[in-house]
């Protein structure tokens, strides 16, 4: 999409901000001990569907000279990844896997031409894919982010360095310290730049976080609704102005309404019955033998990206998919989603004593890989703002605090975003088993480092003691006990957080006892590459109560 879209005329309008936040996530999965491993591919298929095509969507209105403005939170493991060269050469030949199966289907539907037409789709996206990231990019993803960070309109920010949650972590200060810190060091190292933003892994904030934050030099991070509606003081913006948390660290809320209009289940824009209906894939439809080659071991069924179907609607025979008429439909709601917040400032100015600001913050993942039509929603949505001087205004909420410096103090309630709002979906009876064991391997940690300050180090203790720090963040995940909630990969999840803690334990033992295998060690070090500055040092330091700077030794 080059042309511009329809003006609508906002001229007797009040001014108000829209500020939309995609989080990009996915939890350090990297298998080089095996040929292949099927949950690499959650990063292929987020790559395929929703992070290429979104440098697509910045590339277009890059070329276009459309003033958006959108931030985009990158947690350290997905730059890890994504810098990873193993997983690169993997890349590829997901893609060419891919490519091959397009063209077998386009043989195999040529009777059926609606089907076929649906093939030949599919293999342009695959290209598109693979010339987007081998020949414009040369497999360097983060480099084309980067890019636009160059120009001022993309805004980039990050999270803690494995997605760690927080608010049960906070057991030792030190542990949620250095989530921060590394994930900090790990993205200002990666990308050049120093983050005045961050993402609270899923939005889980206790109050007292904003010291750590700040110690950090982060000027502003999101909560839900209820954390700044629940605040000490009660907000006199409610959700559409930032609070001061008291350090000058700011707090913006999500807006309820933005949020339902994507989010829900049943009234979202996703499920619209013209859009593609993401659970309707060959790789569970075709026959076995003939999808074998692109499955897991031949065996096993899993998706493809190949989806013929649109969702059409509940309990009814799914029908074809129609891109034409389903790219329609995200224009239209791209245009109802604008208009509603205009509306929706155009309310609030009457009641507000600043210009409001609507935080929109989602899983970026949403976009393209569960909604295969939302980054040509997002597209829109960024071209009709940036269109309407006089309406609603695209902005980034550092920018917004340039503008509008928070004029109220007080402390955000204890909150997450998600089921029920809490922590309940990272501690229950599924996975909270896991807490005892992180927090007893943590406070090793830190009595491991402290008792070698001050002793001179071979680069053999030093390279264990950096190997065990890694793997505490790596067990830390917040994705792993969230998995065993959901029921999904269940197997995988709690295999994670104990070979991370039995690898932690083996290092622990071995630098005590001074009984270091330096080739278990390598190996180690080969598998869980992360972090390659990390320096086991920082939690002598935080356990002393030392504040210290990302990257301070």
């Amino acid at each position: 999409m080059t042309k511009s879209l329809p003006r609508t005329d906002y001229a007797s309008r009040q001014p108000g901000f829209l500020s939309i936040i995609l989080h990009a996530h996915l939890p350090y999965v990297r298998h080089p001990e095996h040929d292949s491993f099927f949950e690499e591919n959650w990063l292929f298929e987020a790559m395929t569907e929703c992070y290429l095509p979104l440098i697509g969507v910045l590339d277009r209105l890059h070329a276009d000279n459309v003033d958006y403005r959108l931030t985009l939170s990158l947690s350290p493991t997905l730059i890890a990844m994504l810098r990873d060269d193993l997983l690169q050469t993997r890349y590829l030949k997901y893609l060419h896997s891919r490519l091959e199966l397009a063209e077998k289907e386009i043989v195999r539907t040529r009777k059926q031409p609606h089907y076929q037409k649906l093939a030949r789709l599919y293999r342009r996206f695959f290209l598109n894919a693979l010339n987007t990231y081998q020949e414009r990019y040369q497999s360097d993803l983060l480099a084309a982010f980067k890019k636009h960070q160059a120009t001022g309109k993309l805004e980039l920010i990050t999270t803690a360095a494995t997605h760690g949650f927080l608010p049960l972590l906070n057991v030792s200060e030190t542990a949620v310290r250095n989530q921060v810190n590394t994930g900090i060091a790990a993205f200002k190292s990666a990308t050049g730049c120093t983050p005045t933003g961050f993402w609270l892994p899923e939005c889980g904030y206790y109050p007292g976080l904003e010291t750590v934050l700040a110690d950090a030099g982060i000027k502003y991070f999101f909560v839900d609704t209820h954390g700044v509606m629940d605040a000490s003081q009660q907000p006199r913006n409610g959700v559409y102005a930032p609070i001061d948390c008291g350090n000058g660290v700011a707090a913006f809320a999500r807006d309820p309404e933005s949020s339902h209009q994507v989010w829900s289940a049943k009234e979202g824009y996703p499920g619209d019955f013209d859009y593609r209906e993401y659970y309707s894939d060959i790789g569970f439809e075709l026959d076995p033998d003939y999808i074998a080659p692109y499955i897991l071991d031949g065996k096993t069924r899993i998706n493809t990206g190949i989806k013929y179907h649109r969702v059409t609607g509940d309990n009814l025979p799914k029908e074809i998919y129609n891109p034409r008429q389903a790219l329609a439909k995200a224009y239209e709601h791209a245009l109802d989603f604008i208009d509603k917040r205009q509306h929706q400032i155009d309310r609030l100015s009457a009641t507000v004593d600043r210009p409001p600001i609507i935080v929109a913050p989602y899983d970026a993942e949403l976009f393209g890989h569960w909604w295969f039509e939302g980054t040509h929603w997002l597209e829109c949505v960024l071209r009709l703002a940036s269109e309407n001087a006089n309406g609603v205004q695209l902005i980034s909420c550092g920018d917004y605090l340039k503008q509008q410096p928070p004029a109220q103090i007080a402390t955000p309630a204890a909150s997450t975003w998600g089921d029920q709002g809490y922590s309940s979906y990272w501690i229950n009876e599924t996975n909270d088993w896991i807490y005892p064991l992180l927090h007893k391997a943590e406070q090793e940690m830190e009595k491991l480092a402290r008792d070698v300050r001050g002793l001179t180090l071979t680069p053999l203790q030093t390279r264990a003691l950096n190997q065990a720090a890694r793997s505490i963040l790596l067990a830390q995940a917040s994705d792993w006990p969230f998995i065993l909630k959901s029921g999904t990969t269940i197997d995988y999840a709690n295999k994670r957080v104990t070979d991370h803690l039995a690898r932690f334990n083996y290092l622990h033992d071995s630098i005590r006892k001074n009984r270091i295998n330096e080739r278990y060690l390598t190996a180690l070090e080969i598998m869980d590459n992360i972090f390659p500055d990390i320096d086991f040092r920082n939690y002598s330091l935080s356990s002393l109560g030392v504040s210290f700077k990302p990257g301070r030794l």
